[in-house]
């Protein structure tokens, strides 16, 4: 089988440079820095213990903040190497990091053999991380044949990855094999893992309730700030298609009720930005983009917020969020960031991807399932009339938990730094 997959990479490798311009043309790539996923490399490897963590997304990126803090204080570790996929998740990491001196980014090669070899000849890691569900064979394999220690952390299998991992799970028992430790995000993942043929699985829970700290001072400018002060808001964030009419559905009827209502919506994909203004202004409404935020007054309807990486800041001011990916058959989006920040959460029905999360945090009291949008509209009414908007008991629940996955996650690390 993966004589097979290395085939049909190397008949993808002469159209690659091709490829990749294309992307570069519509402005989803790097103008200058889109040849690093060729190899081409132009920062030299420093001396010393590296360890080279890989994401895929803004928010696994994100998940990974508390592991680089911890990483970065000690003293054997002389660099820092992270690679990523998307335009987004390097834009949003390196605003991030500009300042961690340790830290170097790159975009993560094509899984071509000739590529990856140059890559892994190039930095040569001592320690090689993986996040999530970050699964490249050929690099899996090469890294391997190194003798780097390959392992897997905040694994995440959801039910359909496992079921198309099954139907070849020869290779998946080779592939999985091959890590040297996985650190399943859930339960689930766990069970998944083991029966995909990993070895060595265990489970502290999901890294992204470690995440605290790096979101304690994400503000927002002042200037809008104090055009908002007066305002009842809540936010609508990780939104697919059809959602954000959904939300702004939601806003008329609350508009009945509170003349002041702003709705501030945050899209998964901003490539769809255009669109969905669009179609809020053929609702009638009045809608102001962040990044045009000096647009915004007190007959602004609906923020539209056209940037990655700054969900936090608005979670902080709402207090109410409703979480999309959870209407439409995909699977919901991860509650963890707005949990920790003390909002009150609202989702649709369609959460498999994060059913032991939103477990926890209904017990805790902070997740609420809705079917439509008046159950919606009741809910951010019964939230606008309630006394007590932050709930400290449990953001501190929340905090502690993080605080205990992160301790065990870098227990298990350090084994392998300390060798």
């Amino acid at each position: 089988m993966h004589f097979w997959y290395k085939f049909l990479t190397y008949l993808f490798y002469p159209l690659a440079n091709f490829f990749l311009l294309l992307r570069k043309f519509k402005g989803k790539e790097h103008a200058v820095r889109y040849k690093e996923k060729l190899s081409k490399i132009s920062i030299e490897r420093n001396k010393g213990f590296l360890v080279w963590i890989h994401f895929a997304s803004v928010g696994e990126g994100l998940s990974i903040l508390p592991l680089i803090k911890i990483l970065e204080k000690d003293e054997n570790i002389k660099s820092i190497l992270i690679t990523s996929i998307t335009l987004s998740s390097s834009d949003v990491l390196q605003k991030k990091l500009s300042s961690n001196k340790k830290v170097i980014h790159q975009f993560l090669p094509f899984d071509v053999p000739v590529y990856i070899k140059k890559f892994l000849s190039h930095w040569s890691p001592n320690l090689s991380i993986f996040i999530d569900s970050e699964i490249w064979p050929n690099l899996i394999y090469e890294t391997n044949a190194r003798k780097i220690p390959l392992l897997l952390i905040n694994g995440r299998i959801t039910k359909k990855s496992f079921l198309r991992w099954r139907l070849v799970s020869n290779y998946a028992k080779k592939i999985f094999g091959k890590f040297d430790l996985c650190l399943a995000a859930s339960k689930e993942s766990e069970n998944h893992l083991i029966n995909l043929g990993a070895k060595n699985v265990k489970n502290y829970g999901n890294l992204k309730f470690a995440a605290k700290d790096f979101e304690s001072t994400n503000n927002l400018e002042k200037s809008l700030l104090d055009k908002i002060k007066n305002r009842k808001i809540w936010c609508s964030a990780s939104t697919h298609n059809s959602e954000e009419i959904f939300s702004a559905k939601a806003h008329l009827l609350l508009k009945k009720k509170y003349a002041n209502i702003l709705t501030i919506i945050i899209p998964r994909h901003i490539n769809r930005i255009k669109d969905i203004y669009k179609k809020l202004l053929d609702l009638n409404l009045k809608v102001s983009y962040y990044t045009n935020s000096n647009q915004l007054n007190h007959d602004t309807d609906i923020l539209l917020v056209d940037t990655y990486g700054e969900t936090s800041k608005f979670f902080s001011i709402s207090k109410s969020v409703f979480l999309g990916g959870s209407l439409i058959k995909h699977g919901g989006q991860n509650p963890i960031e707005p949990a920790r920040l003390g909002c009150k959460i609202f989702h649709g029905p369609n959460i498999s991807n994060f059913t032991e999360i939103y477990d926890y945090l209904k017990s805790l009291g902070v997740a609420n399932k809705i079917d439509n949008i008046e159950e919606l509209s009741e809910f951010l009414i019964n939230q606008f009339n309630s006394k007590k908007l932050y709930n400290r008991e449990v953001v501190t629940k929340i905090d502690d938990y993080g605080l205990n996955i992160i301790n065990n996650v870098m227990k298990e690390i350090k084994i392998y730094i300390n060798n």
